[in-house]
């Protein structure tokens, strides 16, 4: 019994110290160099996702707006933990929100992964409830052996009433079950 609440113990110490180091995943640089950095890890994000689903161009060119997020989850045992960073871009206005986001969950898996996030917003009603309260839940499910363009992931997409969830990753090494919360907060350091 001791060393099974020892093992859950750790796992939830390294869950925190993964999610509180992650906060800090931008790095050093000046406002400009982190805006800058968030932008183009968009760019690459969504030059990948058109070239895996061309469709998808014209679903965010005639959206209201769009999002990009790049996070990194670590899974030991019972416990999902995650960070990440991104923003929302407004098609009407050409407005750009810059975002961080945390995510928290339980469920049974072991392993890490670095993936993006990008989220198309079908109302604008959906965009700014998403700016202003930025909670999500859902489940995942799994299976990652990927570095760089070498090996392989089981990805898919989600729709959250007026919102599509496309989710891609970069690297990693997991298998996963778990439930999850999100939440997403303007950055007002970089806003």
């Amino acid at each position: 019994m001791k060393s099974k609440i020892k093992m859950i113990t750790s796992a939830l110490v390294l869950a925190t110290i993964v999610a509180v180091s992650g906060c800090a995943s931008m790095g050093q640089g000046t406002i400009a160099e982190k805006r800058e950095a968030i932008i183009t890890m968009q760019d690459v994000a969504l030059a990948k996702l058109y070239k895996e689903k061309p469709d998808v161009r014209a679903q965010i060119e005639t959206a209201p707006g769009y999002a990009v997020f790049s996070n990194a989850n670590v899974n030991v045992i019972f416990v999902s933990a995650g960070t990440g960073y991104g923003v929302v871009n407004d098609n009407a206005t050409g407005r750009q929100v810059y975002m961080n986001m945390a995510e928290g969950g339980v469920g049974l898996g072991i392993g890490a992964k670095d993936y993006r996030i990008v989220m198309v917003f079908h109302s604008r009603k959906a965009m700014d409830y998403f700016e202003k309260n930025g909670w999500t839940a859902g489940g995942n499910a799994d299976a990652t052996a990927k570095a760089g363009q070498k090996g392989v992931s089981v990805e898919g997409e989600g729709y959250l009433g007026d919102i599509t969830v496309y989710t891609l990753t970069e690297s990693g090494l997991s298998l996963q079950a778990t439930v999850k919360g999100t939440k997403f907060w303007v950055d007002k350091a970089l806003n």
